[in-house]
């Protein structure tokens, strides 16, 4: 079973406080680290955390508000101050192939890994090994988009007493059987593993929303998802604000989690004038009441279903 954990590294909006970085979100799936976003100050925050960032393989930005991406200089030196020699590959909207250039060009620097930039936009499926990531894009005052890691479909549950009583002794063959593999027994007769195995069973599902306004194309995109981040970087009494500058509120973002039937949903992007989360987190458990307003370095662990 891979391990799957989310770090928030920044939980804040716009400027980073004393309680809160910028915007930052690390999902460790195994040995690899996918970060979302990498708001000013996101390595030092890597250092303060259990998190290496030479663990890091992608790196997916959502828009280009600097509380959302003016991290990634300082990171990229620092990988190569620390003899990275792995590839690193940044996923971003329309613009991201400049930026990345420009990044590689300030000061002195050149970086002896390589540093791979790909253009995203909504509607982009990734295929990697045994996960995918879908895009989506969103409302914002800029364009904007939100992610979605979909792990692949695993084999269903092993029924031992069938596989018994097909003739598979217990031991390395029950392990390929497991795996999805078909075996032949000694006396030749062949079984597949779909005779053992009942249906196959979903992978989790983590979505992050990024900057937007209320969104509906939200609800599929996330729809029953494990774990749903979105931003909710005002309360409702500040609706109208939150509208002017395309964010959204603690209770719409709960709205979304509500129609989109998740387990669990994460706020983000906090405004530096709630000193408290209380205020963000009540607002949203109005209509939904598994919300959450994570801390600077909270970590939560996303497991597999049975």
């Amino acid at each position: 079973m891979t391990q799957l954990s989310i770090i928030f590294l920044g939980t804040g909006g716009s400027w980073p406080t004393v309680k809160r970085n910028v915007t930052s979100i690390a999902l460790k799936r195994g040995s690899e680290i996918l970060l979302f976003d990498c708001g000013e100050g996101t390595q030092r925050q890597f250092q303060k955390s259990n998190l290496s960032y030479m663990q890091i393989s992608k790196i997916f930005i959502s828009h280009f508000h600097g509380d959302h991406f003016l991290g990634l200089p300082g990171l990229i030196q620092t990988m190569q101050l620390n003899d990275r020699e792995k590839p690193l590959h940044i996923y971003g909207p329309q613009g991201i192939d400049t930026l990345v250039d420009q990044l590689l060009s300030l000061g002195f620097f050149k970086p002896k890994y390589n540093i791979y930039s790909h253009t995203v936009e909504g509607n982009d499926s990734i295929e990697f090994n045994d996960y995918s990531i879908q895009v989506l894009s969103v409302k914002h005052n800029i364009p904007a988009l939100a992610f979605c890691v979909q792990e692949k479909k695993r084999p269903g549950k092993f029924n031992k007493a069938k596989a018994l009583s097909l003739g598979v002794p217990e031991g390395p063959l029950f392990s390929k059987l497991q795996r999805g593999y078909s075996i032949v027994l000694e006396s030749g007769k062949k079984i597949a593993s779909k005779e053992v195995l009942g249906p196959p069973r979903l992978g989790r599902k983590i979505v992050y929303s990024g900057d937007t306004k209320p969104d509906d194309q939200l609800v599929k995109f996330s729809k029953k998802a494990d774990v749903l981040i979105h931003e909710a970087t005002f309360d409702s009494e500040l609706k109208d604000i939150s509208l002017e500058y395309g964010h959204s509120t603690a209770y719409q973002a709960a709205e979304i989690a509500k129609k989109a039937q998740v387990e669990r949903l994460f706020l983000t992007h906090i405004s530096p004038r709630y000193l408290e989360k209380k205020i963000i987190e009540n607002d949203a458990r109005k209509i939904f009441k598994n919300a959450i307003v994570p801390d600077d370095f909270s970590v939560i662990e996303v497991k597999l279903k049975k």
